[in-house]
């Protein structure tokens, strides 16, 4: 028992004295030269002790100061010695130890640096994440000790690019090849800042280095082009998805009544407004569950949409059937009057529909490559909705109602298919649709009176181009439509996209008028 209370007792007194900073170094800290500071945070870096994290922290912190010709940290009342850690006496006057931005950056780099050695994979994971692109040369011996003792992979090829990053301003040349022939493999933007100088002749005078440079940059521009088409897919099929919710609804109603709904796009505004209003009740009266109002203003969005539908049904549209200019100029009276009456209840500025925390951020597959939440819930949800259509046109009676209808409407009123209801519910449902899309769109896009209007002409397009009554040709019209003009929107700008994507879709139904999916059976025509 005594031989061990020793040995504990002589571990405890030998620990600070293998611990200490070199007290020459941190004195050189409080400097008022700042290129002297600088030379001592990497010196005190490169020694690699913990002891120098704890220095450089307080340093950051404006609690370091200078009393006595000692440096002190003063953390409140209590005073510590910032060589040995050791508790002092709270000096009278200290004087601090000034921090400008130069200095900052370079304690974060050398504390980034020091946690590489630590114990925990996850901060040393964060350390070598945020030293990309921040590893200068001074750095270099460090990142190489670190990657030596590394054995985590993920960990370990963040430090291989870090230090090829630090060697990039190293002297030797064969040192500075090997750094480039290293970060060739990246697609990283900010890699590409650092090799575009070793392209210079002006700069660099080695032919076989900056040769290597020119080489990795072009593979580098190759990668963010293809991750670049890549997002834009991704854009496309979001958008897409957008239009899917909108013309789902628009391929059900056309299909069953032949109307051409110019409102169309008011109802998606009206799912939007309900996003709003639902996350106005939230922060009213459940500001705890305020990131929970998007799922309470799904059924909201949808009955309050499919309200608007059968109103307008009602009232207007069903005593239109057969007279496509008249229903036409009737449903843009319509949009007008519900466009108005969206300015009256909120007010002609759009308003504010915020992401819920579950929907922000976004999964980074590359560094230039990420796909934000919202997005790629929206895609979900479109789906989700997508399938439910299915099961409700395929496995249900009113779905096969429905389609009896869109094929032949007079037998089917025959047989004995109420036509008149089976209108007003297609109808509903198409606008319930409509809201949901709504509802998606309010979560990527402003919210505002006349949010429709931009949305009605490429719904439209999608139900012509996919096949009257054709769900799967409104799924493959709305995806299709969304991935092409979102790269040729990146290649073209946004304007000649549409005029490209209109001209490909006149020239298609010229071509074939029946769209992508025709109807099949006798009355088919």
């Amino acid at each position: 028992m005594i031989k061990s209370l020793l040995v504990m007792l002589l571990c405890v007194f030998c620990l600070p004295a293998r611990a200490a900073l070199d007290a020459s170094l941190v004195r050189q800290l409080a400097d008022e030269d700042s290129s002297r500071k600088v030379a001592a945070i990497s010196a005190l870096t490169q020694a690699a002790d913990p002891d120098a994290l704890r220095v450089f922290k307080a340093m950051d912190e404006d609690s370091l100061f200078l009393a006595g010709g000692k440096v002190v940290v003063i953390d409140g009342d209590q005073a510590f010695d910032a060589v040995t850690g050791v508790p002092l006496k709270a000096p009278d006057s200290p004087e601090p130890i000034s921090v400008n931005n130069r200095i900052r950056g370079e304690l974060a780099n050398a504390m980034a640096a020091l946690k590489l050695f630590d114990s925990d994979a996850g901060v040393r994971l964060a350390s070598a994440q945020k030293l990309q692109s921040k590893a200068g040369p001074e750095l270099a011996p460090l990142l190489a000790r670190a990657l030596e003792k590394e054995s985590d992979a993920r960990i370990k090829d963040l430090l291989t690019l870090a230090h090829a990053q630090a060697n990039l301003a190293n002297g030797d040349p064969g040192a500075r090849l090997a750094a480039v022939k290293a970060l060739a493999g990246s697609s990283s933007p900010s890699v590409k800042s650092l090799l575009l100088p070793l392209t210079d002749k002006s700069l660099e005078s080695n032919t076989r280095v900056r040769y290597a440079a020119i080489t990795a940059v072009k593979d580098i521009d190759g990668r963010m082009a293809l991750t670049e088409n890549l997002g834009r897919v991704f854009s496309g099929l979001s958008l897409g998805s957008i239009l899917l919710l909108g013309a789902l609804g628009l391929a059900i109603t056309y299909g069953v009544m032949g109307i051409i709904n110019m409102a169309h796009g008011e109802l998606l505004m009206v799912g939007a407004y309900s996003a709003y209003a639902m996350q106005s009740l939230f922060r009213a009266y459940f500001p705890d569950a305020i990131d929970w109002y998007l799922p309470a203003a799904v059924p909201l969005a949808f009955f309050a949409a499919a309200l608007v539908g059968v109103v307008m049904e009602r009232t207007v549209i069903r005593w239109l059937y057969g007279r496509t200019l008249e229903t036409l100029l009737a449903t843009w009276g319509l949009s007008l009057i519900l466009i108005q009456s969206a300015r009256a209840l909120f007010g002609a500025q759009n308003v504010e529909v915020a992401n819920p925390a579950w929907m922000s951020g976004g999964i980074e597959l590359m560094p230039n490559l990420t796909l934000p939440w919202n997005r790629i819930i929206i895609v979900g949800f479109a789906l989700f909705v997508l399938s439910l259509v299915w099961v409700l046109m395929n496995r249900t009676r009113l779905g096969m109602f429905v389609r009896a209808v869109t094929q032949n409407r007079a037998m089917a009123g025959c047989v004995g298919v109420p036509t008149a209801r089976i209108d007003t519910l297609a109808f509903a449902l198409g606008a319930g649709i409509a809201g949901l899309g709504g509802l998606a769109l309010s979560q990527i896009s402003n919210v505002g009176p006349d949010m429709g209007q931009g949305y009605i002409v490429d719904a439209f397009m999608v139900v012509v181009l996919g096949g009257v009554g054709q769900l799967a040709g409104a799924v493959w019209a709305a995806l299709g439509l969304g991935v092409f003009a979102k790269l040729l929107e990146g290649w073209a700008g946004a304007v000649i996209a549409k005029i490209v994507v209109l001209v490909v879709i006149i020239v298609f139904i010229q071509k074939r008028p029946q769209g992508l999916f025709a109807l099949k059976g006798r009355f088919a025509e």
